[in-house]
């Protein structure tokens, strides 16, 4: 779902950002009023979660893939906003570090994966509360909100991805961005996410939660300690270490290829603004390291992106804190 840069128009991208930044800022104003500044590195686990669930990519038959993002997930432990950062925060470090997503086209991804799924999963969740009330009612309604958010924010994109030939072409009727029309877009999206994507989500969504709100309840937006418990540390370590199993899946997620697998894909042509598009030279490439086998630079990847998810917020919380004034 991360969408690279090219394939939207500049104006789209414009228009994407626009609809974005405002609700970032919002989120930004709640989670300062509403989350202690010592609290704020919370955040950064959080990011971290939706860093990996966002390395292991699902095979889907015919060759293309998908993955978690885990917004719902991030939304029911500490709310929707504060979700819409920390997805954001693992978005930016995925585009400028590994060239995952656009630089562009961040907004729209910002926009799909971090306003979208996370708002939609999380009241999705509550309302879904009053139906299922039994004793793992809050997990039936979690899944069913993961899912939901999900395939809206997948929808989003496709909608993206299908009006840039209707809008953006050249005299001759050539797409100058995207080549693929709604018709295209919008069951290639949703094929994947309506079954293989979606159970992903929901899998990683209602497991994740489940544990930690048994083992590291310290996660949870209600819950005043601020130290991250051994069980969640544990449960870090685990999922870098099993992120190589995001290299089986192969082939490319539909609608991330590269100028030549557009030619071959059915396309029969590389649109102009593809070809004479931005290009980003990101420090580690599709979470590769020159020199190094493919499995152990996913983990070396890994672990600098969650290093850096909870260095950010650390330093955050350790400024903002500073910052509150001392109580008389």
């Amino acid at each position: 779902m991360h969408i690279p840069d090219n394939y939207l128009s500049p104006q789209t991208c414009a228009v994407m950002a626009v609809a974005a930044v405002p609700v970032v800022a919002v989120s930004i104003y709640k989670v300062r009023k509403e989350i202690p500044p010592e609290k704020i590195s919370k955040l950064g686990v959080a990011a971290a979660f939706s860093f990996l669930g966002m390395m292991f990519n699902v095979p889907l038959p015919g060759g293309t893939t998908g993955h978690a993002v885990g917004g719902t997930l991030i939304a029911l432990i500490l709310g929707p906003h504060a979700a819409c950062i920390a997805v954001s925060t693992a978005l930016i470090l995925q585009a400028l570090l590994f060239g995952d997503g656009g630089i562009l086209s961040l907004g729209a991804n910002i926009f799909n994966m971090a306003i979208v799924l996370p708002f939609v999963g999380y009241y999705g969740t509550q309302l879904l509360k009053k139906v299922f009330k039994g004793k793992n009612g809050d997990l039936i309604a979690g899944g069913i909100g993961s899912y939901l958010g999900i395939n809206l924010a997948a929808l989003c994109a496709a909608i993206e991805f299908g009006i840039q030939p209707l809008l953006f072409h050249d005299a001759a009727g050539n797409a100058l961005y995207c080549p693929y029309p709604l018709n295209v877009s919008i069951p290639a999206m949703m094929l994947g996410h309506l079954t293989v994507f979606g159970l992903a989500e929901v899998i990683f969504t209602v497991a994740l939660y489940a544990f930690i709100r048994k083992s590291a309840p310290e996660m949870m937006r209600q819950f005043t300690r601020e130290k991250v418990s051994k069980p969640l540390g544990i449960l870090l370590g685990i999922l870098i270490a099993a992120v190589p199993l995001g290299l089986i899946a192969e082939g490319t997620a539909w609608g991330e290829w590269g100028a030549d697998e557009i030619v071959s894909t059915g396309a029969g042509f590389v649109p102009a603004g593809m070809a004479n598009g931005i290009e980003w030279s990101a420090l580690m490439p599709d979470y590769s390291v020159a020199g190094i086998p493919d499995w152990l630079s996913y983990i070396f990847s890994a672990i600098v992106g969650v290093a850096l998810c909870i260095i950010v917020f650390k330093l955050i919380s350790a400024i903002n804190t500073k910052r509150r004034p001392v109580e008389a």
